[in-house]
């Protein structure tokens, strides 16, 4: 379903049960990019009304799964540590060139967005099967089906704000380029990397 070319080694569950905390601080600060994004949607492209209404809904549910996960931290006994910089994000961003109308900056910001949301979701769905702690595990499965459901909504707008044709063709090859960066990723204990 969601057209990755390279699944995450499930291994990387086994680095995120040694490292809780820093995955749940890594999780929390990829919901509030999420929202950041959301929020960068609106101010950039505030003619596409659809758009606006649906990143208006998901700035707060992002915010929401922050939350979520900042609980989690606290109730941990942990404090929310620092941003580090997501590697698999700023990799990925480079994919597609820089400039063109506005059309093409907003589709590929689109497809960024779902592919992040389809890489998010696949790794929810390993935590949700294979963490020992089930609780955890029951919260990543919560999560995993509102990243589907984000995935679905960025792509559904790529393709209806630019030709649908040459929007399936930049996707089939942004999912070939994100598998290349996959192939170095998966050994550290964040949610992406």
């Amino acid at each position: 379903m969601l057209g990755l070319k390279l699944p995450t080694d499930p291994r990387w569950v086994n680095i995120v049960e040694k490292n809780i905390d820093e995955i749940l601080t890594d999780h929390a600060y990829c919901e509030q990019k999420a929202a950041s994004t959301a929020i960068s949607l609106i101010i950039g492209f505030p003619e596409y009304t659809e758009l606006v209404e649906e990143m208006i809904a998901l700035s707060r549910e992002e915010m929401a799964h922050f939350k979520m996960v900042h609980d989690r931290i606290i109730a941990r006994g942990q404090v929310l540590g620092r941003d580090r910089k997501d590697e698999y994000v700023n990799k990925l961003t480079q994919f597609f060139p820089k400039g063109g109308s506005r059309t093409h900056q907003l589709v590929h910001r689109l497809l960024y967005a779902a592919l992040i949301e389809a890489r998010s979701c696949e790794r929810f769905r390993l935590l949700s099967e294979e963490l020992e702690d089930k609780e955890l595990a029951e919260f990543y499965h919560k999560l995993m089906v509102s990243e589907a459901g984000h995935y679905t909504m960025f792509l559904k707008f790529a393709r209806q704000y630019g030709d649908r044709a040459e929007v399936d063709q930049k996707w089939q090859a942004l999912l070939d380029y994100e598998a290349e960066i996959m192939k170095d990723l998966g050994k550290k204990e964040s949610i992406h990397g």
